[in-house]
């Protein structure tokens, strides 16, 4: 029975050494260190996941501004080849007036004509000076034109009204007329600059404008030239601030064609094609925006 009953409990004990090995037991504390550990890494997943996320949408962002980018691109390459070939039309237009300008004779005009000049300036005295060693007119722009503008001012289209009558009598035909615009170094302001980006294009469409006043009143366009220096050559120094107004001028030489006989007998000038209407099928492109 003794045997038995020891044999049985060494059974049982065995058993439930079994059931242990298989069950396998965890003490608290490491049961602990595991849900701290899942804890942590379900947060980590999630951190995970919104840093994907945020990937994601700054891959999204940064495709769309690569699309972008490539539009600025293409419209700054197509502006320099603009630029490029404005740059090259003016080189050829300097090129050109050079050429024209040296084959111009200056200095002291006939008699008739100088007596003509001089009775003119004398008429607009606050307006125009007359140098009569180098036959030339200078009007003073402030008088002539608005600050920034090309639009000559009523006095001043009166008095260039009165010139052209000079400018066509018999004894001044014999002359060609250079029209120089000249400005001072004042910056040019963001409104202006929309028509007019620099100081030398506000000179040169401000001589421009002035043979047009000349040109309505008769005297021929073939005689007439249009330069504009800018604010490259000075009367006087520039302030430092750039307002000089002795320096904002129009000045208007008369002189002979050299060799080739009087301004009168130049070929006319080409007939101009009729005016075409614009096209309305599409809207105006808008000028480039660069800053009296």
């Amino acid at each position: 029975m003794k045997t038995t009953m020891r044999t049985t409990a060494i059974k049982m004990l065995a058993l439930t050494l079994a059931a242990g090995t298989l069950t396998g037991c965890v003490g608290q504390g490491e049961y602990d260190n595991l849900y701290t550990t899942n804890r942590s890494l379900k947060a980590r997943n999630a951190e995970l996941e919104r840093e994907r996320d945020e990937a994601r949408t700054a891959l999204e962002a940064l495709k769309k501004n690569l699309g972008a980018g490539e539009g600025a691109l293409a419209a700054l390459q197509k502006e320099n080849a603009d630029l490029r070939r404005l740059l090259d039309e003016a080189n050829a237009s300097m090129k050109d007036l050079e050429s024209r300008m040296a084959g111009l004779d200056f200095g002291k005009l006939d008699s008739d004509t100088d007596a003509m000049l001089k009775e003119f300036a004398r008429t607009y005295p606050e307006l125009v000076k007359y140098d009569s060693e180098r036959g030339m007119l200078r009007f003073a722009s402030d008088l002539t034109f608005d600050s920034g503008s090309i639009v000559v001012k009523d006095e001043a289209k009166r008095a260039l009204a009165a010139l052209a009558e000079v400018l066509q009598s018999s004894s001044a035909t014999q002359y060609e007329v250079v029209i120089e615009g000249h400005t001072d170094s004042q910056r040019i302001s963001a409104n202006t600059a929309r028509n007019h980006p620099t100081n030398r294009h506000l000179s040169a469409h401000r001589a421009i404008a002035v043979i047009n006043v000349l040109g309505d009143n008769g005297v021929t366009y073939g005689r007439m030239l249009a330069a504009g220096w800018g604010e490259y050559r000075p009367l006087v120094p520039n302030a430092s601030n750039g307002n000089t107004p002795a320096n904002r001028r129009v000045e208007i030489f008369l002189a002979k064609a050299r060799g080739t006989g009087t301004a009168q007998n130049a070929p006319a000038p080409a007939a101009q094609p009729a005016p075409v209407a614009p096209d309305r099928r599409e809207p105006p492109k808008k000028p480039m925006d660069l800053t009296k």
